[in-house]
């Protein structure tokens, strides 16, 4: 379980999410690689959330 508020999730998957974005446009990463990395912050991001939840049932 994580102390990080729902807030805090959503704040840091759109930074992560921004900056992976910044890379593939300046051609540092290649569209795969890009989707696999918003994939994953998706997932950690649907993680916090269900986290969330279940604190307050």
């Amino acid at each position: 379980m994580s102390d990080e508020t729902i807030e805090d999730a959503v704040e840091r998957f759109l930074d992560e999410t921004e900056s992976s974005l910044d890379s593939y446009d300046q051609g540092y990463a290649d569209a795969d690689a890009t989707v696999s990395v918003l994939r994953t912050h998706i997932d950690e991001l649907a993680d916090a959330v269900d986290e969330g939840g279940e604190e307050r049932e």
